[in-house]
């Protein structure tokens, strides 16, 4: 079984997936405690599918782009179990995540864009055609990622919840899902990546400068 989890957004999701099967999913019903909830809705997930970690054959990780803080819980414990376990661990782009599961429910077409939350006003995005990534992922102000969509091109995701009035009424999931993720790798349905942070912007909390040498 896959043991997939996704920590880009600010809820945590975490499934356990055989082949294109959800067997069990969690997701934490409180936000921004991507620390205090992962390891326990790990253990309920795996409980829930009456197994047990050794039973865990891969990993499947979102790698954002996401906040600093979140994704590097994600990884940091996607990474430790893969190691613990001797198993591999795959990344995916948490859009294509979105994306996938937007394409397979029939809630877009072709061509469309997925918008997530990056905060400080602004959006995660990357857009869709013809079954393929074709721009981004990258970070924009909605206005801006606004100006350059045709008309009535649907947006998937949180991004487009959060800002109305410049992307228009959201279609698709809101957040990603640890289920999708799981049939995403399976599939191989996006590029699968090393489990590394797309953070696309520097973190803001960064690390004091050393001090200056007197002379």
């Amino acid at each position: 079984m896959l043991l997939a989890l996704d920590t880009s957004s600010p809820q945590v999701t975490v499934a356990l997936t055989d082949g294109d099967v959800v067997v069990a999913e969690r997701a934490s019903a409180q936000t921004m405690k991507h620390g205090e909830l992962l390891a326990p809705l790990i253990a309920e997930t795996v409980g829930a599918a009456e197994a047990i970690m050794t039973d865990v054959t891969a990993i499947a990780v979102g790698v954002g782009p996401g906040p600093f803080t979140g994704l590097r819980v994600g990884l940091v414990t996607a990474r430790t179990l893969a190691h613990v376990l001797q198993v591999p661990v795959y990344g995916v782009c948490s859009l294509d995540v979105l994306a996938a599961e937007a394409r397979a429910t029939g809630a877009v077409g072709d061509d469309f864009v997925v918008a997530t939350d990056a905060r400080r006003k602004e959006v995660y995005w990357a857009a869709w055609s013809g079954g393929r990534r074709v721009e981004g992922p990258a970070v924009e102000k909605p206005a801006d990622l606004a100006g350059r969509l045709a008309p009535g091109t649907p947006v998937v995701g949180e991004g487009a919840a959060l800002y109305r009035a410049e992307l228009g009424d959201p279609v698709g999931p809101l957040r990603p899902a640890a289920g999708w993720l799981g049939r995403v790798v399976a599939a191989e349905a996006a590029e699968l990546l090393d489990p590394e942070p797309l953070y696309l912007r520097r973190p803001d909390a960064v690390a004091a400068h050393a001090p200056k040498r007197v002379s």
